[in-house]
């Protein structure tokens, strides 16, 4: 129960960004209370035994760190530590009938042998190494603005200070950049799939959504790395809900908010304990779930395209590109089915409401970057997580699967496996660990999972479509909320989840800016 009866600040919603809110405002000494429907903080950022009777904690829904800034770890002490990867990523294929693939990372000298080996010259890694070093610059500048009040498209472009990047990455489709700079299809699809994760594109798309979702994944950090949370990805919610605990913010759990109201003044947050009196609300739920409780009209649909498989495995499998160890294969992103010609193919597929006849997907070890979400035991026999990814899955094609019938997913997951196992040297199936009951440790999520488990949106990842990090013009009549990117159309109603203008991705940058927004009316 909660201790009061009113609060400077309710958030609604325990996942990271509103542990991250409510730790900014604690320390500034406002009361602030976390309300959490689920029996835990954390939301898609936690980590689980999910294998009945094996002592293994896997990041089960979000599993990398990118756009978290540091600012953020310092501002709120948090014991919280991510570690790089060596290897940034594997693609196998096959060429002139043998197998083969780019390896990237180990060093520039072995990434440019890797692209020699592929494609027959120097050409692609010149073109990659140029591509890669405009993204860095992109990212020294822009990442720094997402914890800044929003700058205006102009100011943002104006601090860029690079008229053709500009006009490649935010006028124009992404596709039309990667098909000037690079020539081989492989390399093609590689840089693409950054554009897409998450989210139902073509390179070409006119809308632009592809070169959004692009710039957040390659700005994290300044550099666009993204790393392996030591301990998993429930160590950040832990040391964030510790962090605001001990700022003084209370956390109920188990506690599902039915409806907010407002004057714009004072609000009243109605939950199953009761009714709680607010300054202020920030809720850190999808558009949708603010809506909801708000009595308001939904904003328009917004669709999920992912599959997600979790994996615990008695060793890695052997690859039949022999040139490569598994243990760094697996330790970078592991792309599979991701040719630019691929990509377009399982778009239009599944764009016709089919399940792509490959379904392209990413991989990724977390325990040979950090052992510890294993125990001793399965440490000592060689025991590995794979944690996969699958794209071009959109919500709409999961629409006759229940909870206790996902035939349409389980059809998925053994297409994207039989993908994965055509460039194996061994079936996957046989690596499989077992439960306790003797079953194979591996589950899968569609984007429907998703919403009925976490409340995204279709399953979407991002709340809704991602927008570029700049308001179009500048308002000066705009209140603290709209320029850091978080209003409502309520004054004292803040949205600090990834629906945030600056929000998706693991950042805590939608509950640093409702914080600041809070703090600086006053």
């Amino acid at each position: 129960m909660p201790e009061r009866t009113s609060y400077d600040a309710v958030i609604v919603g325990g996942g990271h960004n509103g542990l991250v809110a409510a730790a900014y405002l604690a320390r500034a000494g406002r009361s602030v209370l976390v309300l959490e429907r689920l029996d835990h903080t954390g939301g898609a950022a936690v980590s689980t035994r999910a294998f009945a009777g094996v002592d293994a904690r896997l990041s089960r829904y979000s599993y990398l760190v990118s756009l978290l800034p540091p600012k953020i770890v310092q501002d709120l002490g948090l014991r919280f530590a991510v570690r790089k990867r060596t290897i940034s990523s594997y693609t196998p294929t096959v060429r002139g009938g043998r197998p083969t693939g780019l390896l990237v990372g180990g060093g520039a000298d072995r990434t440019r042998a890797s692209f020699a080996q592929l494609t027959g010259s120097e050409r692609e890694f010149t073109a990659w190494q140029r591509f890669y070093d405009t993204t860095h610059r992109l990212a020294g500048r822009v990442f720094p603005t997402l914890t800044e009040p929003l700058p205006t498209r102009a100011a943002l472009r104006a601090r860029i200070d690079d008229d053709a990047t500009w006009h490649a990455l935010f006028e124009r489709p992404l596709g039309e950049l990667i098909e000037e700079t690079f020539d081989d299809d492989l390399i093609r699809g590689v840089v693409l799939t950054d554009a897409l994760i998450g989210t139902f594109a073509t390179a070409h798309d006119p809308s632009l959504r592809q070169n959004r979702c692009f710039l957040y994944h390659v700005i994290g950090g300044g550099t666009g790395d993204w790393d392996v949370p030591i301990g998993g990805m429930g160590a950040l919610t832990d040391a964030l809900a510790d962090a605001a605990r001990r700022a003084g913010a209370e956390i109920v759990t188990s506690c599902p908010v039915t409806a907010v109201t407002t004057d714009g003044r004072t609000a009243e947050v109605i939950c199953d304990q009761g009714t709680i009196g607010a300054r202020r609300v920030l809720v850190n739920a999808a558009p949708r779930e603010l809506a909801r409780l708000l009595g308001e009209a939904e904003p328009p649909p917004a669709e999920g395209a992912q599959l997600k498989v979790n994996m615990l495995l008695t060793r890695l499998p052997r690859l039949r590109d022999t040139g490569v160890d598994p243990r760094e294969a697996f330790s970078g992103t592991f792309h599979i089915a991701e040719g630019y010609g691929q990509l377009e193919t399982a778009h239009r597929q599944a764009a016709a409401g089919e399940l792509p006849a490959a379904p392209p997907s990413e991989i990724y070890c977390h325990s040979l970057t950090d052992p510890s979400i294993l125990g001793a035991d399965l440490v000592r026999q060689g025991y590995q997580t794979l944690t996969l990814f699958g794209l071009h899955t959109p919500a709409r094609l999961f629409t006759a699967d229940t909870a206790a019938s996902p035939a349409t997913r389980d059809r998925l997951l053994a297409a994207t496996l039989a993908q994965l196992d055509a460039h194996l040297a061994e079936p996957l199936a046989d690596c499989l660990a077992r439960d306790a009951e003797g079953r194979p440790c591996i589950e899968a999520r569609s984007p429907l999972d998703l919403d009925r488990e976490l409340g995204l949106p279709g399953g979407n990842i991002f709340h809704r479509e991602l927008a570029f990090p700049y308001a179009d013009e500048e308002d000066g009549a705009a209140g603290a909320p709209a320029r850091w990117g978080v209003a409502t159309g309520h004054a004292n109603v803040l949205l600090c989840g990834a629906g945030a203008v600056r929000g998706g991705g693991v950042s805590g940058i939608p509950g640093h800016n409702a914080a600041m927004a809070v703090l600086e009316e006053g």
